[in-house]
């Protein structure tokens, strides 16, 4: 099966649109063979995380649709690879993550240059002890990744990107929805 990245935009931004979004994503994948691996919320509640494993993107997508029609703008489904973490341990944890980094991945850089790069620098983050990689979504097509995080606060995640010579072109505190 294949992990899709959908990004949800809800037409009403708060804690209890987005715990209702999240249950209406569960509740449309239920119709599918797809399966909800996480969802992580902003804080401000203005964007929906939605990993789903799946064969068929274009059944889900379809679900999706229809659960959010009025409700949220979507963006995807995008394949996405995860990097630094086990699949099975993410859905057994099912846990939240402190902050999300997002990266646009400049065109030039390839999924085998990406993954080089991350081996190679993936060390230094022992430099910043104090922040916690959990993992990342990299869309195949390279064009951005999603980084999750636990650290105490932004500056440390700054300290942790430069460590490992990463950009940052969005932080997001995260919040459970």
């Amino acid at each position: 099966m294949t992990l899709y990245l959908v990004e949800l935009t809800p037409q009403d931004a708060s804690k209890e649109n987005a715990t209702a979004l999240i249950e209406d994503a569960g509740q449309a994948l239920q119709q599918t063979e797809a399966e909800l691996i996480e969802t992580q919320v902003t804080s401000d509640f203005k964007t929906i995380y939605v990993i789903v494993e799946s064969n068929n993107p274009g059944v889900f997508a379809d679900a999706f649709k229809t659960a959010f029609d009025g409700k949220a703008s979507l963006a995807g489904p995008d394949e996405v690879r995860l990097v630094g973490a086990d699949l099975d341990d993410i859905k057994k944890l099912k846990s939240n993550a402190e902050y999300l980094i997002e990266w646009d991945i400049p065109a030039e850089i390839t999924m085998d240059q990406y993954l080089a790069r991350k081996k190679a620098n993936s060390p230094n983050y022992a430099k910043v002890p104090e922040v916690s990689f959990l993992r990342t979504y990299v869309r195949e097509d390279t064009a951005k990744c999603l980084c999750f995080y636990d650290a105490p606060d932004e500056d440390a995640l700054r300290r942790a990107r430069e460590a490992v010579n990463t950009p940052i072109d969005r932080i997001f505190k995260l919040n459970e929805a």
